[in-house]
Order: structure tokens, then C-alpha cells, then sequence
């Protein structure tokens, strides 16, 4: 499967049709979707940003970077949020291209450090993610894993 990587930000006639895949996915409100990615296409900051996966002319898969993934640790920030592949796309490195990418591109911007947080317990080490702590998302029972991603020679 042929897929690109692009940046919201070089395809803003997307926004819409983005938010709409995303709330399809997570059931985050629309207007929050569509409220930070005017954010992102507004420009100025590096966060928030979105990423998408296309593929045919459809989303097969996207992600963004957020100050705060709906969890108690404020001070971890930014956050990777809302990864999502396809099922009909997933295990062709899709998800692997867009972590990558958008771990390249906010270090381009200045963020050497990203956060993440999850209920899986091995998928996104492969992707030179690392297990930080422990975390309370909000409205959630359990605690969800905590991973960070460092650009090489970075300290938190």
C-alpha cells in the first residue's frame, strides 16, 4: 500500500474533513478537533500540530501533538494524541512513519521531548518510545502507561 505522510499545516482545505476522522474515531467533540487545528493552521506555536497518513485519496491513519492528553500530569507536556490507523491499513508501518515523522518534525520546531499516553504495553517501544510512569486519564478508573520519546542528547 502506497501511503503519504503530510502535515495538516501544508493542507489546510483538509481541516475539516480531518476532525471529522478523528471524532469518527475517539468520540472527542468535533468543535475540539476543529478548534485546534485552526490552532495549528494559525501557526506562530509548534503545538498543537496533525499529522496525517493518505492513502488512495482517503485517511488511513493520522495523529497529533497537544499540550495535554486528557491526563493528571499536566507538567509531562507536549502529548502525542489520537493515533489511530485504519484497520484495513494497520501492520504496513503506518503508524511507525507517523510517530517518526512527527517526532522529526516537532524537533525541527524546537520540542526535543514528546509524551504519550496509553493502555498498550509494547507497541510504541519499538518506535524508540520509552515507559516513564504512571498516569490518571481523566474520568478514567485505571491508570494509564505514560511513555516518553527523546531526540538523542536530551535531558527532561
Amino acid at each position: 500500500m502506497e501511503y503519504e505522510i503530510v502535515n495538516l499545516r501544508d493542507c489546510p482545505e483538509r481541516r475539516e474533513e480531518a476532525a471529522a476522522w478523528f471524532h469518527g474515531k475517539w468520540g472527542i467533540p468535533l468543535q475540539a478537533y476543529l478548534d485546534s487545528m485552526a490552532q495549528c493552521l494559525a501557526g506562530g506555536d509548534p503545538v498543537p500540530q496533525w499529522y496525517l497518513a493518505m492513502a488512495g485519496g482517503r485517511i488511513a491513519g493520522g495523529l497529533g501533538v497537544i499540550e495535554n492528553d486528557f491526563h493528571d500530569r499536566k507538567d509531562l507536556t507536549p502529548n502525542v494524541c489520537a493515533v489511530y490507523v485504519e484497520e484495513d491499513c494497520r501492520r504496513r508501518g503506518i503508524a511507525g512513519a507517523l510517530l517518526g515523522h512527527a517526532v522529526r518534525d516537532m524537533a525541527d520546531q524546537g520540542v526535543s521531548t514528546l509524551y504519550l499516553l496509553t493502555d498498550h504495553t509494547s507497541f510504541y517501544e519499538r518506535y524508540g518510545w520509552e515507559f516513564f510512569c504512571m498516569a490518571q486519564g481523566d474520568g478514567e478508573d485505571r491508570l494509564s502507561r505514560m511513555y516518553v520519546h527523546r531526540i538523542k542528547g536530551e535531558v527532561l
